[in-house]
């Protein structure tokens, strides 16, 4: 037994050069694709004129002279461009501030060593499931921050990295609020239902009721698998003394460093949120008023926000880190300050080179259109079904469970399936809403293995970060991890359509299952 292990240890890949082994499998198969003329075809709405016209979608081979061109032609630019990697790293600076001061130490040891670890878990599990109003800046944040609550909280760091990761994407696609994402899905709903029904009206309170019982669902749940499946499975962290906090009593500086991050912090959020309100004097002056929809405003596409919330979070965690830094003296001078700015990115030479395969295998995939080609053929699928009713909503759900793991955008995804989607589930009597519920259900629930989605390779690395020894990090472990999330989610987001099919529930204010 002993010597098959060493041998399964000895053969088995790392992620890195799994990536690489999956990009090249991308570049035969659509060479493969492309051979057999594998496309679909599909009815795509033209908004102007109300007309439908076919378009095909097929598979475009990378095996060839145009296809290697594209591959060393532009993987140097897709990687510069990557925004994931700029993003991670200027988040990071601000963590690093938190982190050398020893603010993120004092504060989580304070916040976790009279907590139940069921309690802080829960907490980090709902903060991440309510974060998706903002899209997909918490993936950059709260994936580096959860493994530093654990790993200051004296548990396993790769605990919080596995757990943030799991509500990040089980909470992708459930929002109470309606997300910018949902704003965006709403108006190409509305294009599709406008066939049939050109005064169809798609109210942003129309899904409340059931993303919010599906949202308290799914953190009881998390909570459930992290510390009676997951924890008990990851091997036994070694800590060093100076990475987890004294029990003790704080002293006078740490205290005065606590309280003057929060007076700097709380003015610094003061001062932002007054200029997100609209209506006050001075007010709202960060927000997108060409949008209609206030979230729009908020987080929407060319909003203030959408393109510098990013750096608004980091200066707040350099505002925190900074000022305890200078109450509790770890922060004594400009040296010290400019220290902490790169303390995060000491030894985050992995990461890049995770992000660099990431983009790599993205960019290739992308460019074979082999995922467009598969939401395609699943859209004509459905066109031309003769299902209705409950059946059609499980077909619904299924294909964008399937379609994610090849197209993880949301918004390419609908845009393609919604012309022949919502005219079809307006024939059978059922509501836009409820298709766009049944299709945020189904991507949302598995999301999080599919490594093409942007975000699963910034999991991949800070798994990578905290192992210790010689402890192997595979591909399948990490999809191991998350699949016990993915199908819990899965059967729940199931039943909850089956529920409000059977029953008829509302999904919102001004939302039905029917029309």
């Amino acid at each position: 037994m002993a010597k098959r292990k060493k041998i399964k240890k000895q053969i088995s890949f790392h992620p890195v050069v799994v990536f690489i082994i999956i990009a090249l499998a991308v570049v035969i198969l659509s060479s493969i694709l492309k051979l057999f003329d594998f496309s679909a075809t599909y009815n795509v709405l033209v908004a102007n004129t109300k007309d439908f016209i076919s378009k095909t979608e097929s598979v475009t081979s990378l095996l060839n002279l145009r296809g290697i061109k594209y591959i060393f032609s532009n993987t140097v630019s897709n990687f510069a461009n990557y925004v994931v990697l700029s993003n991670l790293l200027i988040v990071l600076i601000g963590i690093g501030v938190m982190e050398y001061s020893g603010f993120l130490r004092t504060a989580i040891g304070l916040l976790t060593k009279r907590a139940s670890k069921f309690v802080i878990t829960y907490t980090i599990v709902l903060i991440c499931l309510l974060s998706s109003v903002m899209d997909f800046l918490p993936f950059l944040a709260f994936i580096p921050l959860a493994g530093l609550i654990y790993k200051y909280g004296k548990r396993n760091p790769n605990l919080g990295i596995i757990v943030s990761y799991a509500s990040l994407t089980c909470g992708y696609g459930l929002s109470f609020l309606f997300t910018s994402i949902d704003s965006s899905l709403a108006k190409i709903s509305i294009a599709g239902a406008g066939i049939l029904d050109e005064s169809y009206v798609f109210k942003s309170s129309s899904l409340v009721f059931i993303m919010t019982i599906a949202i308290i669902i799914i953190s009881i749940i998390i909570t459930f698998i992290t510390e009676n499946h997951i924890a008990p499975k990851l091997p036994k962290y070694e800590f060093d003394e100076n990475e987890v906090f004294d029990d003790n009593i704080l002293d006078k500086l740490e205290l005065r460093g606590l309280v003057l991050a929060g007076l700097g912090s709380a003015i610094y959020l003061i001062l932002f949120i007054y200029n997100i309100i609209p209506g006050l004097p001075l007010s709202g002056n960060f927000l997108n008023y060409s949008q209609s929809f206030y979230i729009d405003k908020l987080f929407g596409e060319g909003s203030f926000f959408a393109s510098g919330f990013v750096f608004i979070i980091t200066m707040l965690f350099i505002i925190w880190g900074l000022l305890y830094g200078i109450g509790a003296k770890t922060i004594k001078n400009n040296k010290d300050f400019v220290d902490s700015l790169g303390y995060s990115l000491n030894g985050i030479g992995k990461t890049v080179v995770y992000i660099f395969v990431g983009s790599v295998l993205i960019s290739v995939f992308k460019q074979t259109n082999i995922g467009n080609v598969i939401v395609a053929g699943f859209t004509t699928f459905i066109t031309n079904s003769k299902f209705s009713g409950l059946p059609l909503c499980l077909l619904l759900f299924v294909f964008s469970a399937i379609a994610t793991l090849f197209v993880p955008n949301s918004i390419t995804k609908w845009t393609i399936m919604s012309s022949g989607v919502i005219p079809t589930f307006l024939n059978a009597g059922l509501s836009a809403e409820f298709a766009q519920v049944i299709f945020r259900f189904g991507e949302t629930s598995v999301i999080g293995l599919t490594p093409l989605f942007a975000y699963f390779i910034v999991y991949l690395a800070f798994l990578e970060k905290y192992k210790q020894g010689d402890q192997n990090l595979s591909l399948l472990q990490s999809f191991k991890y998350q699949l016990p999330y993915s199908l819990s989610t899965m059967g729940v987001l199931l039943l909850l359509i089956v529920i409000w099919y059977l029953i008829s529930l509302p999904l919102g204010i001004g939302g039905y299952v029917s029309i």
